[in-house]
């Protein structure tokens, strides 16, 4: 049966040519045909060349491409790039049975695994899947028998959907497959955390700062040591088996302080040196310090969720990082990111900037901090790059 299309305007056909997987309503001349949201469409230029395949949606991007050499997409071409999936993690020794001291990674990662739309953590087991679209949310139980035949003797326990809830149609969260758990243990560089995957953010942890926790660890040591929108305490815990001889903890999040709380206990006992903190991170910044701490970790949610509210995004992060500056130990090291992707590393790091200067610092870059190699990014989709992160020496200024 012949399926809807976009014919492209005369002149907007660049970006597909460059093979970029999102088309947006403004290159389409017209609609021909009338595709349900989340439908296979064809893509045509102006001339009725063929050029692509992907998932319709009624937004401003209307089409997310899913192949631009054949307009054949079945089960076929998903097993293929989910093999794909498996294999690059694989390379990277993520399902190294003998490697007990991370369980926990992106096995498929949108548009970076030519899956666009489609978001799947492992937790130790659990796999939990996201679906940032209609079209691949319509795909899971495709997706849910391929991954269930090529993971199944790794020890696959059970399949959760944790989609968005924006998307149309009330697409509901629950399990696809397997074991009803919706809260595991799991294992990231040696330390032990409880993962709600049914009520936490993303797919339950922000995969994505494993290394950059790795990192605050091997910094740590005899540090004090604040966290700031620390959920359920990743970076502090890395902080603490690092040998930090203080970590205090801070979100606005009740229930992310509580279960934080429950993992620095599970892992440190009782008595660590450790403080939970509910509290709004700005009002707290602006708060007077007892004592001053040596590293401070700034991992805010997004700021700026598109273009047209980044400028008010910029202000936010402008603002926290003033205020950490100021509250900073001499020679102190700042970890700052921003996880928005209308954020620019450009626009990120002229922020920073800004706010050295208004706090009177002088700011030194030590490194720069992506996210882990669990989330290759194409290199046709540059807004993959989404985790903008910065580490900063802080001092009085010269």
């Amino acid at each position: 049966m012949k399926r809807p299309r976009l014919i492209i305007a005369r002149g907007k056909e660049k970006a597909i040519l460059r093979r970029h997987p999102w088309i947006f309503s403004g290159a389409v001349l017209r609609k021909e045909g009338n595709p349900d949201e989340g439908d296979l469409i064809d893509v045509f230029s102006s001339d009725g060349s063929w050029m692509a395949v992907g998932h319709y949606q009624n937004d401003s991007i209307i089409c997310k491409v899913l192949s631009f050499d054949s307009p054949e997409f079945d089960v076929k071409n998903i097993r293929a790039r989910l093999i794909s999936a498996i294999n690059y993690r694989r390379r990277f020794g993520f399902f190294d049975t003998n490697n007990q001291s991370s369980d926990v990674f992106r096995l498929v990662n949108g548009e970076g695994d030519n899956l666009p739309g489609l978001i799947c953590d492992w937790y130790a087991g659990t796999l939990v899947m996201q679906a940032h679209s209609v079209g691949m949310h319509k795909m899971f139980q495709v997706i849910v028998e391929q991954f269930v035949d090529l993971l199944q003797p790794m020890g696959l326990l059970s399949i959760y959907d944790k989609s968005s809830a924006t998307l149309p149609g009330g697409c509901e969260n629950g399990f696809l497959w397997g074991e009803e758990q919706e809260e595991r243990e799991v294992c990231e560089n040696g330390c032990r955390l409880n993962i709600n995957f049914a009520e936490g953010q993303k797919t339950g942890f922000f995969v994505d700062q494993r290394e950059n926790r790795q990192l605050v660890g091997s910094l740590a040591k005899g540090r004090r040591v604040l966290n700031c929108f620390g959920y359920t305490g990743g970076f502090s815990l890395a902080a603490l088996r690092g040998g930090a001889e203080y970590v205090e903890t801070v979100d606005i999040s009740r229930r992310a302080i509580d279960l934080c709380n429950r993992n620095v206990e599970l892992n440190f006992g009782a008595e660590a040196h450790h403080k939970g903190v509910v509290a709004d991170v700005l009002k707290y910044l602006d708060s007077p310090f007892e004592n001053p701490f040596d590293l401070i970790i700034l991992d805010p949610p997004a700021f700026a969720k598109n273009h047209r509210s980044l400028q008010q995004g910029l202000k936010g992060y402008r603002s926290i990082n003033q205020r950490a500056m100021e509250k900073i130990a001499d020679g102190g090291l700042l970890f700052t990111f921003s996880c928005s992707q209308a954020v620019s590393p450009d626009d990120f790091q002229t922020m920073l900037f800004s706010a050295a200067m208004a706090a009177h610092k002088s700011v030194r870059i030590v490194r720069h901090l992506p996210h882990a190699v669990d989330h290759p990014v194409s290199i046709y989709h540059p807004e993959g790059l989404y985790l903008k992160g910065l580490l900063v020496e802080v001092s009085g200024c010269l």
